[in-house]
Order: structure tokens, then sequence, then C-alpha cells
């Protein structure tokens, strides 16, 4: 800003300073522009030099351009989702300008443009001399000249990475007191005439015209034709164009987008607003006007019209920013993340900052929007804001194979100034470098422990004791901790790690703890695989913390130690977007795909640049990755942990839930061709008053379901849109080998009681069932028949035991005559003695007992049927108990006397 008070000694010293520094114009003018003049004498010998020694190639960078990002709608159509700049800018060719435009800046800025050779000498000696007495930076300069202004300006501002950097380019490009105000003048003089060779007087004019400064974020003709009268610059009117061309002087002064006013008076009185008509912009319109109609430019008439006419605006905003990506606000955030951060748009966040702020980049994203809106009306079931809890939720979809983000959306709205209560600026689905990022995985980390299982060797049909109790859980490098699980408290006072609805747990194979998601099975598998393993098997599948950190190590954000029992059943909070390329890794077969936001950036000349290196790497085995997926769609199952969720469109697909604490709850699956995470959770767990509780989800029901299952609704509306929109196809087949069955020892169980029995046979890997009770004389509750019995059989495979009753009776053998053998048997205690005769010639007449039904040694009740069999050679004359033989009028049965 110029001095309001100059002293006697600082004019003396500009003006001699003036003195020197005009014979230095005037020679460089004199030997540059007509060189056939001799100049001679030390002093302009001098001066002469030190003008050649000043920089004479002034080189035209790109003007700082808005990047335009875009997304894919149904059709296929790239469509725009939003801009960004720090100048609007809108550049135009030559014959895109009104001659009104051309007529109105070259009258009030440089009437001689035509003709100088790019100095308006008379003029800047003028302004130099202006600025030596009163400290004025005004006028001067030919349209060359200021163009020079306006790239050295600009040039500087494209490296600046913050406002006070902005601040100190201009002043440094407006300089005009002291001696650095008269090198500025020289300087610009030297570009300038070095310009006029190289570029024609219509190049340098529109160059002029685009990259002006207009007021406020307008730059160039285009933007400020558009923002300050919503048209384009061949279709300025005569006062238009002068209202516009007169803004250069004072751009932030005379800008007419303020209608409180652009500036104040002293007494803060606001000026050139619309209560005083845009005085002052009037008052430099009317300058602008006169000196046209002077250059006869314009008639007298169309003078008068336009000096009678106010200045009435008509303003058209461009809007910029991720609040104007309408719906996709968190993906436009997670899309700038990149740009800030990838080596692609800058070594630094600034330089990153810039590309997308004044790089003039098109910037072609993943976003599928059609699946955008598909999940956003899914995801609305959640309210943004409830009294209870802190509630939030997200959605994220990839393609599988390729990583593309296709959509992505929370349920609380995105907000430029966010209070976190109603809105917020937080991405859910994705990483936070700054610490908080992620939520609890709960169940659906327990993919990770299958893919480990796999990977060291064992099959997901190898049968594991999964009932609660003890468990001697393998932490890292062979060192071990102790859970307990089931209801109720540990020995140690510490809570058990329960099952959901309190299962007891079974002796079960991998793929149906799965399918179920057995809490006490996983922690049975982390007895063989260790947690630090399955921990690494998450990284390498590309999760982390949520802000970034290794799984096996310690987050920034948290005390939580890594490699833990309970990390097995999903206590790291990690990003939805890494679960979901997890989950995509087994839907590609086994390649990990890094996630991918961006498809093209095109420069603003053309031309294709280098997008964000996201590379697609094999990490599991097609055996592993084709397993995964046969256990995974168990879970989809009608009688799977994942049959809520089922999309009932004929489209194969996989999937696992889980549920941490009834904080957070997740669902989790995918085709062949896009995979879908969905979370839902209590942001921080705290309530709004700060008093930090567990709100828990199964408590609070809304749009009709509990919070816990709300997932349900979620999961397959989204899942269902991509299935409509990419189908998919049937996934391989399981490996042979990982779904083979096993074969184990049972041991006899005989003579043990029923809990002995049973706690043999689940420890050998198997199931039991315990069936009836049967005759025996052994005590009351002894296994006395197992079912198979003892010896190598498929391992897990259910083994019936049956206790005895106590009261058996062992059927004793009887020979003789049928008579002598029924009186035997009554003696013994058994009431329902009959005989069976067998014809046979050379039986005794008496007949001869060959045997009992049930046989000799048999243990049974006494009310037990026993039949005496006997052979005799005339069975109807026999000397048989004909009482009780069947057939004959005495009590047997069939005697034909019942009622």
């Amino acid at each position: 800003m110029p001095h309001s008070k100059r002293t006697a000694t600082g004019v003396l010293g500009g003006l001699m300073g003036l003195v020197g520094l005009s014979t230095v114009a005037g020679l460089l003018v004199t030997a540059t522009i007509t060189p056939a003049i001799a100049v001679t004498g030390y002093s302009a010998s001098s001066a002469i030099q030190m003008f050649e020694d000043m920089p004479s190639y002034l080189k035209i960078e790109k003007l700082m351009l808005p990047t335009t990002i875009y997304a894919k709608n149904s059709a296929g159509k790239d469509v725009k989702l939003t801009e960004f700049y720090d100048q609007n800018r809108i550049p135009v060719t030559f014959d895109q300008v009104a001659p009104a435009m051309y007529d109105a800046i070259l009258s009030s800025e440089d009437k001689n443009f035509y003709t100088h050779g790019g100095i308006d000498l008379l003029g800047t000696l003028g302004a130099l001399a202006r600025n030596a007495s009163s400290g004025s930076n005004r006028g001067g300069s030919s349209i060359t000249q200021q163009y020079v202004k306006n790239v050295l300006q600009q040039t500087c501002e494209a490296q600046a990475t913050d406002q006070d950097q902005v601040d100190a380019c201009y002043k440094e490009s407006t300089a005009n007191q002291g001696t650095s105000g008269y090198q500025r003048k020289i300087q610009e003089m030297r570009y300038a005439i070095q310009l006029e060779k190289e570029y024609s007087k219509d190049q340098i004019l529109i160059g002029y015209l685009n990259i002006a400064h207009f007021g406020g974020s307008a730059y160039g003709i285009g933007a400020a034709a558009r923002h300050y009268f919503d048209t384009t610059p061949d279709k300025l009117t005569i006062a238009q164009a002068a209202a516009i061309a007169g803004m250069v002087q004072e751009p932030n002064v005379l800008r007419i987008d303020k209608p409180a006013g652009s500036t104040t008076a002293k007494d803060g009185t606001p000026l050139n607003g619309a209560g005083d008509g845009y005085k002052l912009t009037k008052v430099r319109q009317d300058y602008v006007l006169d000196r046209m109609l002077k250059d006869k430019k314009i008639t007298q008439a169309e003078h008068d019209e336009a000096v009678a006419a106010p200045i009435t605006p008509k303003i058209t905003s461009r809007p910029q920013g991720c609040s104007e990506a309408k719906g996709s606000e968190f993906f436009c955030a997670y899309v700038t993340s990149i740009i800030r951060s990838d080596p692609a748009f800058g070594k630094t966040p600034e330089e990153g900052i810039a590309a997308l702020r004044r790089g003039g980049l098109k910037i072609y994203t993943t976003l599928d929007t059609s699946l955008q809106k598909a999940a956003n009306k899914a995801i609305s079931v959640v309210p943004a804001d409830v009294p209870y809890m802190n509630l939030g939720a997200s959605g994220v979809q990839v393609e599988v194979g390729t990583g593309r983000v296709l959509s992505m959306v929370q349920n609380r709205p995105w907000s430029d100034q966010p209070d976190n209560v109603t809105n917020t600026q937080v991405n859910y689905n994705v990483r936070n470098k700054n610490g908080g990022g992620g939520h609890s995985a709960g169940s659906t980390y327990k993919v990770f422990s299958l893919i480990n299982w796999m990977q060291q060797g064992h099959s997901v049909n190898e049968m594991v004791n999964g009932r609660v109790g003890k468990k001697t859980v393998e932490t890292c490098d062979g060192n071990t901790e102790t859970v307990w699980t089931g209801s109720g408290k540990a020995p140690d006072g510490s809570n058990k790690v329960n099952n959901f609805e309190n299962n007891r747990g079974y002796t079960g194979t991998v793929a149906r703890f799965t399918k179920d998601s057995l809490n006490s099975g996983f922690l049975s598998m982390a007895e063989k695989i260790s947690v630090c393993s399955t921990n690494e098997v998450a990284g390498q599948l590309g999760v982390t913390w949520g802000d970034g950190t290794p799984l096996t190590e310690v987050p920034s954000y948290s005390a939580d130690l890594p490699n833990r029992p309970y990390n097995v059943l999903g206590s790291s909070a990690v990003a939805p977007i890494d679960m979901a390329n997890a989950y995509a890794t087994i839907a590609s077969n086994g390649t990990l795909c890094a996630a991918k936001a961006i498809d093209r950036v095109v420069d603003a000349d053309g031309n294709e640049r280098p997008i964000p290196d996201t590379k697609c790497e094999r990490k599991l085995s097609e055996d592993v990755a084709a397993t995964a997926a046969f256990v995974l769609q168990g879970v989809m199952t009608a009688s799977g942990t994942g049959s809520g969720a089922r999309t009932f469109d004929g489209v194969p697909i996989f999937g696992k839930t889980g549920i941490h604490e009834y904080i957070h709850t997740w669902m989790i699956g995918s085709s062949t061709k896009v995979t879908t995470a969905v979370w839902v959770g209590n942001v921080d767990a705290v309530k709004k008053n700060g008093k930090r509780v567990n709100v828990r989800l199964s408590e609070h029901v809304e749009s009709g379901y509990k919070l816990s299952r709300i997932r349900n609704s979620i999961w397959p509306a989204m899942q269902r849109a991509a299935n409509a929109e990419f189908g998919g196809g049937a996934f391989p087949k399981p490996s042979a080998e990982l779904t083979k069955r096993s074969f184990a020892q049972l041991p006899s169980v005989i003579g043990l009681d029923v809990d002995a029995a049973t706690e043999r046979i689940e420890d050998a890997g198997f199931s039991v069932t315990v069936g009836d009770p049967v005759p025996s004389p052994e005590a009351e509750g002894t296994i006395v028949e197992q079912s198979p019995g003892a010896g190598r059989v498929v391992s897990g495979t259910t083994v019936t035991i049956n206790p005895s009753d106590g009261e058996g009776v062992v059927v004793p053998g009887v020979s003789g005559t049928p008579q002598d053998a029924t009186s035997a048997l009554r003696a013994a205690g058994f009431t329902n003695v009959t005989q069976s005769c067998e014809d046979n010639g050379g039986a005794p007449d008496q007949g001869v007992v060959t045997g009992t039904d049930p046989a000799a040694g048999e243990t049974v009740s006494r009310d037990t049927p026993i039949t005496v069999n006997y052979q005799s050679k005339n069975c109807d004359g026999g000397e048989g108990d004909d009482s009780n033989k069947p057939g004959n009028g005495g009590n047997g049965p069939g005697n034909g006397n019942g009622p």
C-alpha cells in the first residue's frame, strides 16, 4: 500500500533515483527500439550494460485454471462432480471476445497498443514521476507491461503454499516505491520489449484479458463476463464492457458482486454497493466510456445511453469444492486426499493442492453415479443424528479385479463447517492418518483366521473342539495367553468371551464355525495358528489399523496392544475400504487390487498425465481363495448368520457378518464382480454429554430394524444394485485338498459315566449325542453302548452313547423241554414268556429247547417278552405249556377274547 505521508527527504531521494533510472529507461528504449542510433558516453554505456544484464526472456507459464472432477453415469458418460480453483477463469480465444471489450480496455489502458513496441515510454516515465512524488501505484504501463506484471505475479502465486505467500507475490509484482519500484518497472519494460518480438499484438491482448484480475476470484474476461453479467465475452454490451474494463485498476474495490458494499469510507460507511448504485464502479465506467468516445470507438448516442444506464449486475456464482458434489461429497474428499498425497500430483502436499486448485486438470474418477444413488438411498435408513449415541453408518463398493471404488456413502451429511453432530467431514469409510480412523471389525475379521488356517495346511473340514471353556491361545513367537469362553466370569474375575445367544459351542469343522460365527471355535483355532500370523495375513491383504499402522504394531491413537487373543474376533479398528478390498481379493481368486479412485487425468492442454500407481498383486493362492469363497457362501445360506442379508436375485454371493460388543455391526460380501462393505456403529462410544458409555445397538430401533441388524437392510440393497448393473457368475470350486475329511482314532468309552465319556470323545475331536438309557445290569448312567465303536473313523463324526438304566437282567441259558425252560425263565423274574414250536420228526415227543429270543446273555428288562424256541415231532400235540402258546385259549396274545 502507498504511504499516506511522505517526507521531503523521501521525495528528494525518489526524484534522484528517478533521474538515474529514467536515464536507463530512455537509453534502453533508444538502444533496443532504434539500435541504429549511436549512443556514446560512459553513463550511457553503463546504463545500457545494466539493462542488458537484466533477464530478457519471460516464460509465460500456463494459466492458473480450475480443475474439474468427473464421475460416470449409468450410460457411461462423464458427468461433472465439482470444480476446484484459486482463480475462477474461463479462457477464451481472440474471436470469442466482443469488439466493444477490446475497445474499452484499449481506450482506458493503452490507446497506442497497436502502434508502440511494447512500452508506452511517456506514460511509464510519468508514472515513475508520480510514484516518486506521491507514492501512487497507478497507471502508466502499456497493456504488454501489464501482461508481464500479471504473468510474473501468477508465476509467483503458482508456487505459493499459503495466503501470506500469495500476498507477498502481489506486493512484489506491484511494488512502485523506491528503487525496487523503479527496477520492477525497468524489468517489466525489458520483458515487454522481448514479448513484442515473440508474440503478435492480438496474442498479447487476449493473453492479458485471460490473465487479468477482475475482482474476488474472477480472473480473465471469460469468468468476469459470466460472474458479473451471466453472459459470454462475445455478447458483452458496451456498458458491460466498460464496467469490466474499469475494474482492472482496483479489482477488489470496483467489483460489483457485493451488494452490501465492496469497500468502506474512513468512517466505516459501506461504499460501492447496491445502495449507492455501485458508485465507484460507475465513475470508473463513465471514465472508460468517455475515453471510448474520445477515441471514436463509440458514438455519442451509444456513450450517452451507457452513461445513463445504471450498473445492473446479474451475479452468477461458480460453486466449487466437495460441498458441490451433491451426494458424493465424501468420495470427492477421498479423491482430493489422494491428490494431496500421491506423487503423481506433486512431491509435496502443497504441490498436490496447487495441481488441484491451479492446474486446470480434468480428473476422471471411478465413481458410478447409479450405484452411488442406490447406496445413498440404502444408507438413508440410518438417521444422521439420534439423541442416544454418536450414530454413524457407511457403505463402500469396489470392483473385483480392479480395485475401482464404485460408491462411497455415509449417513451423516457433509458440511464445509461441520459440527460433527448433525454433519461432519470425517469419512467413515477410509483411514485417518491423524488417528481415530476405522471401526472394530467384529466377526468380519474372522476371514483372516480362515485364510491363515488354510495357508498353514489345514482343511476347512478339519474337526476342532469349539466348546466353551479354557483356551490357551498362541499370540506371537510361541507365547500364549489364557482366554475363558462362555457366559459369566472367568476364574480370575474377568468377563468370559461368549458366543452369540450363549451357544455353548461344539466340536465341528472350521467351515461350520465360519457359518455360525462361533467365537469359541475361532479361539480354539488360535490355539493352533498364532494371533500374530493371522494379523499378518490381514496386513498382506492391505488391512491396517485405521491410522495406517500395521496391525502387528501399536497404533498412534490407542493404547491397545496388538496380537492379543481378541484380535481374531475383530477387536482392531480398521477402515471399511480396506476390508472391502480384502474380501474382493477372495472374489478375484486371490489377487489384491489397491483401492483406485482415479481412472484418468488430462492436463489443460489435453495431454494424458500419470495417475496414482495402484497395483494388482497375487496375495492368495487360487486354492485358498476359492475355498474361502466356498466357505463364505455357506454364511449366506438360510441357516448361516448372513441369511438376513441375502439378495434373492440369482447372482452368487458370499459374505460375512460381524458385531463387536454391540457397538459396531458389519456386513461384507461380494459377487464375482463387485464387493460391498457396510458398517453401522457408535462412532466413539461416547454420549453427547461426554460421559463414556457403551450404548448397545441392539437396544435401539430405526426404520423398523434393530440397529444391530440394520445392516440387513443396507447391504442387500447396495449389492442388488451392483448385481443388476455388473452381474456375476459362479465362484470357482473349492480345493479338494483344503476341504478333505480327516480321520482320527475314536476311543472306547464303555464303562465310563456320561460326563467322562462325553469329555473323552470331544477331546478326541468328535461330537457326542447321548441316547436313551438302555437296560443293563451295570450301574445306572454307565455307558454300555457306543456307536460307532472304537477305532479309526472320520474326524468330527457324531458318536452316540447310551447309558445303563440300572435295571437290566441277563437272559439265562435254558435247555431241556419247553416246560422246563419256561419255568426257569419265570423263576429268573421274567414275566412275559412265550413258546415257539418248530416241527422236526427227529425231535423227542416232549420237545427240545433250541434257544431263546432275546438270546442267552443279552441284557434286557424283566418285562421284555422272552420267546422259548423248541422243536417237536408234533407241535400241535406236544407237551409245551399250552397256556402261553400262541393261538391257544389261555392268556397268551391273540386268544380272541379281547374286548
